[in-house]
């Protein structure tokens, strides 16, 4: 099957993020302070949610010990006295481009100001809740090292588990990418395990039902910079936008 563009948008933002680790931790301790505000507290077998965020969590290098001691923080004084709180922003960036902006912030008037700020000096514009949303889907994304077997063993474990994925895809290094609905990211998870696969990422995210082609090199440029100066803002945890860049 062929490659998708979403993986290539993942993989370029792994490369930014080992470049900002410290900025990385710090937003996972974010997520994971939220999952135990909201999520339902501090056991991970209660909680789908925090389940998740630890997952992340570990794959962004976050050690064991700072990811116990953030749901500590969180379970035992909200981080400090500060109650997070989740933010989505959606709007356009030049040549139509459709952006969702994630974000988890304890100030959500300091925050809204600089988000719109950032699309603004980009030439795009922030919308209404919802102008874009419904231009993407969650996802179960996983990846994993494919082994001797390469996709056919990985979609064969899947199968014989009962998972239900919509697309199972080669990657570079020998790596398999699967797709699937966000509901079914546990039963991903325990059937890869039961098969003996290595998880390099797992995340449940947003992916465009259908790509943007974006030509002109100076509009791929403005993209380009809007993305990287939204993720470099510390409240914003995610970034999914519908363009395909050249």
């Amino acid at each position: 099957m062929a490659k998708h563009s979403h993986w290539d948008n993942i993989k370029h933002k792994k490369a930014a993020n080992d470049k900002k680790r410290a900025s990385v931790i710090a937003r996972m301790g974010k997520l994971i302070t939220v999952a135990v505000q909201v999520g339902g507290g501090p056991n991970l077998n209660d909680n789908p949610r925090l389940r998740l965020a630890v997952e992340k969590a570990r794959h962004a290098s976050m050690n064991m010990d700072a990811i116990e001691r953030a749901i500590r923080k969180a379970a035992g004084d909200g981080a400090l006295g500060k109650i997070m709180v989740e933010l989505n922003y959606e709007g356009y960036a030049p040549g139509g481009v459709a952006l969702v902006v994630e974000a988890i912030t304890d100030n959500r008037n300091r925050t809204a100001p600089e988000i719109k700020k950032l699309f603004e000096r980009a030439g795009g514009n922030i919308g209404t809740p919802g102008c874009v949303g419904w231009q993407f889907k969650e996802k179960a994304l996983y990846l994993v090292n494919g082994g001797k077997g390469g996709p056919d063993a990985v979609l064969e474990t899947l199968m014989n588990e009962n998972v239900d994925v919509e697309d199972v895809s080669p990657q570079d290094e020998g790596q398999v990418a699967i797709t699937a609905g966000f509901s079914q990211f546990d039963a991903i998870a325990k059937a890869l395990a039961k098969g003996g696969f290595t998880v390099v990422s797992a995340d449940i995210a947003k992916v465009p039902d259908n790509l943007l082609e974006v030509t002109d090199p100076a509009v791929a440029d403005s993209l380009r910079k809007l993305i990287e100066s939204l993720e470099d803002h510390e409240d914003v945890q995610e970034v999914y936008h519908n363009g395909e860049l050249p």
